[in-house]
Order: structure tokens, then C-alpha cells, then sequence
């Protein structure tokens, strides 16, 4: 039976996970998102150095077509260009802690670039952050058709 606890209990955890205004945000929080931030500019225009250092060995990322790749097929798709982003734009960005985890949730909007092929994508993104030492490193993303 659910008693009053049980339901503060609950808005407490949600509150866990919802994101606060920027300008709220704890400092991991702002660390998360200016990681997010670099990672999205590292695949407009590739560098695998700065690649490499926010993406954790681990690395599990899905595509919204149900590919997934390790960190190395993600990284090499993006410098060799056989996956091109030409924009990318990040709404509803939310951004949960939980431990040394962050959990990002945004709408992700844009164009990509396939044998020539411009084609608009818009999808939602889930994206798992780890926290080595000061580092924030993504660990798995998943995105899905919206």
C-alpha cells in the first residue's frame, strides 16, 4: 500500500534524474554537458585524439537503426568519414547523476551525409557518462526513432 513516504520517496528519486536549469546545475552536471558539448563538436569535425579522450574503451554506441559499435568502429567511422555529420542540434537536453554515472537524455536534430546523400535526422539520444578520475567519458549511447 502506498503510504505518503512511498510517494515523496518517489518525487525525491525523479528529482534525481531531472535536470535543473543551467545556471542550477551542480558542477558535475556543468561538466557533463560542456562534455557533451565537445563530443558533438569532435563528430562535426573528427579529431580522434579528442575522440578517444571522451569516449570511455568500453564504449557501447547504437545507432537509431539498431547498428552498434565499439569505440573503435565509432571513432574510425567518423575520422574516415564513412559517417558524416554536417549539423548537429541538441534540444531537451536533460542530465541526471547518479554516483559516479551520468545519465543525458536530448533530441537530436540535423543532417548527415551518406554517398553524396544529405538526409535530415531527428532522433533521441540516450547517452551513459562515466567519471574517470576529473574526466566525464561517454560509456553507451543508444538513439531511437522519434
Amino acid at each position: 500500500m502506498l503510504n505518503r513516504r512511498h510517494v515523496a520517496a518517489a518525487a525525491a528519486a525523479t528529482g534525481l534524474l531531472t535536470a535543473l536549469p543551467a545556471a542550477a546545475q551542480s558542477g558535475d552536471q556543468q561538466a557533463v554537458a560542456r562534455a557533451v558539448d565537445a563530443l558533438t563538436a569532435a563528430m562535426l569535425k573528427p579529431d580522434r585524439a579528442a575522440l578517444e579522450s571522451l569516449c570511455a574503451e568500453a564504449l557501447s554506441y547504437g545507432h537509431s537503426a539498431g547498428r552498434i559499435e565499439s569505440r573503435k568502429e565509432f571513432i574510425d567511422a567518423l575520422v574516415n568519414r564513412t559517417s558524416v555529420f554536417r549539423s548537429i542540434n541538441l534540444g531537451d537536453q536533460t542530465i541526471g547523476l547518479a554516483g559516479n554515472n551520468a545519465i543525458v537524455r536530448h533530441l537530436l536534430t540535423g543532417e548527415t551525409e551518406s554517398n553524396g546523400q544529405v538526409s535530415p535526422v531527428r532522433i533521441g539520444v540516450l547517452q551513459v557518462w562515466q567519471k574517470d578520475g576529473s574526466a566525464w567519458r561517454l560509456l553507451a549511447r543508444q538513439a531511437y526513432r522519434i
